[in-house]
This record gives C-alpha cells, structure tokens and sequence, in this order.
C-alpha cells in the first residue's frame, strides 16, 4: 500500500492482503469468517488476568508491565471460563491472538461486535504505550489486548471467542454534513427526512400502544454462553417493554435497555458507518457499545434504507425520560478505499441484516 495513496476504509480483500504482507500477524490461522466487510472480528487469547481497575499505559509503560502490577489472578480460557458481572466480577484484560505491524499510513479503530454490546458486556482495545482506548494508531506495532467488563449477565468466554472488532483506515474520509446530504439525494441514507448533526442523527422508537418496543435486562439470570447461538430463552433474561399512553419510557439508573431507532438506515456499498455518541449535554443516558455497520446494512440491491439501528441505552447518576422521536445518536459515514467483494447480509452469515427491535443471536427468536 502506498502511503500517498487515497483516504478510506480497508474492505475485506485488502485487509487480506494486509494481513498476507505481516501487518496483521494472527496466532492461529483466521476463522473462515473472521473478516468482515469492512472490518476483522479479533478473538480471545488463551489467558484472562482480573484486574483491581481498568487502565491506559500512557507513553511509558506496556499493556503487559501494567498487568503485572494490578492483577489479581490469572484465568485460564483454553476451556472456557466464566466472567461475572458487577462486584463479584470486575475487570478482565485478555491478550488477543491477532497482533499488529501497521504500515505507518494505516491506523485503525476498534469497537465491539454487536452481539457484545447487546449483552450489556464492555469492552475496548488497548496497546502499548497509548493514552486512548479503541484507537490504533498508524504504524502501530505490538500486541492488542481487550478490557472485558460483564455488566448485567454473567457470560462463558474461551480462546477463540470473538467480542471485538477492529477497521483499519488510511487518512480521513469522513463525509461532512453537506456531503451527506449530496449522498442522500442521490442513495437514501434513511427513510425519512435527513437531519444532520456531525453525522446522520437518529431518533428512538417508541412505537404504538401495547406495541413492544424495547427490552429491559433482568437482574440475577442465568449465564451466556458467548459463542452459543439461538440458545436461551427471550423471558428468562429480559422483561419486554410495552408502551400504554404518552410514548415515553423512563430509565432507570443502572438498567440496561435494548431499544430501536425510528429511522431505517441504509449504508451504501461504497461506504462504512460508525454509530457515536450522542451531545452529553442533550440528557442523562447514552445509546453505547457496538458501533460498526458494514458496507451494505440497510441495502436492498436498488437503493433506499431498509435495516433499524439496534440502541443499547442505559440511563446515568439519575432517571431520564426519553421521548418517542428524540434524538439519541448518530451515525459518521466514511467512504471506502474500494467497494467490498461481498457487502453485509450477501451470503456471510450477516445476523441482522433486515432487522427491526432484535437482541442479539444468543436468544431464541419466537
């Protein structure tokens, strides 16, 4: 890759390619489907360590030199091992099978999968010597390790697990406001009228009376098997929620709620999406965790929105009302370096493609 070449995202082929030249050097051969669109899925090491809190190196230090000093034990994961939530769990750091040798013009950004933020699990990268979490930066070469913090459901993690996912970058391709409404005109981005805000806002879904339209996460359930799918039952972890009167729902502080976009949202193939956080000083809750849509979410084959964002909303210090129609978040467009061979949903076990208000592939669906 030349470094003076186009800004945008690498598509699966060519992070193939990067990882063929040793800019990605995996442990174990990748899983057949380990490379997404636009992204890698990252898989757990061998080894968990507890840790007293979570950390950053800062320029002086290893991820592996801070572990020494704040470890409290050290778990095996060869045969799978189970991560509790709260205060009887806490901070988990595991080392990742695939490590980095960046080209110095490729940088890249991590966040978790989808089916992790919907089981209310925490998670970010870290690497050597950095001040920020779930950013890598260009030329980077070293190990990568991912903080694991289970918040509601105690969960069965094993080497191999995949809860993280990482996209590699060169330069800045993020659409502004104006070229997102140019691309809109001519692709719908969603099905409704665009508002742009630093990105494509979305609004929350509340629906029609007694109409679900959320989940909210029990306390004190049974465990997840991560890699288990179409395992568990929907009632036995989660109390559906239906809206009877004014269209609002109060959160409550330290719940977890799963929760659906109004819009419909569309990512064109030529182009990759990452869900932000949302202006703090708007309210007292944040739509967090998994932010990647691939190239081709939301994408009918002629054009137009056609998949809702799943939210994973928890309320702050204090109960917050949210509104039918308010705005929670927003989505930044970046473009492509080149359109992916296979988009999101097009034969590659894509789970939520065409999706409305859906938790994540562990529960049994009806």
């Amino acid at each position: 890759m030349a470094e003076d070449g186009p800004a945008g995202i690498l598509p699966a082929h060519m992070i193939a390619a990067l990882a063929e030249a040793g800019g990605i050097r995996p442990a174990m051969p990748f899983d057949s489907d380990q490379i997404q669109p636009a992204s890698l899925d990252l898989r757990l090491g061998p080894v968990a360590y507890r840790v007293r809190a979570s950390f950053l190196p800062g320029p002086a230090a290893t991820v592996a030199q801070r572990i020494d000093t704040l470890k409290l034990h050290e778990i095996d994961l060869t045969s799978g091992a189970l991560l509790e939530p709260g205060r009887s769990g806490g901070v988990y750091i595991v080392p990742l099978m695939e490590e980095l040798a960046l080209p110095a013009d490729v940088a890249a950004a991590t966040n978790p999968k989808s089916s992790t933020g919907r089981l209310d699990v925490f998670t970010r990268v870290i690497t050597d010597h950095s001040g920020e979490f779930d950013t890598v930066a260009a030329g980077y070469a070293g190990q990568l390790y991912l903080e694991i913090s289970p918040r509601t459901f105690p969960v069965i993690v094993r080497a191999g697990s995949r809860l993280s996912q990482i996209r590699f970058r060169r330069g800045n391709a993020r659409l502004d406001d104006a070229e997102l409404e140019a691309l809109h005109a001519a692709t719908p981005l969603v099905d409704g009228a665009l508002h742009t805000a630093g990105g494509v806002m979305l609004s929350i879904d509340l629906g029609d009376e007694d109409r679900v339209v959320g989940y909210r996460a029990k306390r004190h359930t049974g465990l997840v098997d991560v890699d288990r799918r179409d395992a568990y039952d929907v009632l036995e972890f989660w109390d559906p929620i239906a809206i009877r009167g004014r269209r609002e729902l109060i959160l409550d502080p330290d719940e977890f709620y799963i929760l659906v976009s109004r819009e419909a949202v569309h990512v064109p193939p030529d182009y990759a999406a990452e869900m932000v956080p949302f202006d703090p000083l708007v309210g007292e809750f944040r739509v967090h965790y998994a932010g990647f849509f691939d190239p081709g979410f939301g994408h009918s084959g002629s054009g137009g929105a056609g998949s809702r964002a799943v939210l994973e909303v928890r309320s702050h210090e204090i109960p917050f009302i949210l509104e039918h129609g308010q705005s929670v978040g927003r989505l930044v467009y970046e473009r492509m370096l080149e359109r992916p061979k296979a988009l999101y949903g097009q034969g590659i076990g894509s789970h939520y493609q065409a999706q409305g208000l859906k938790l994540s592939k562990h529960f049994r669906s009806g």
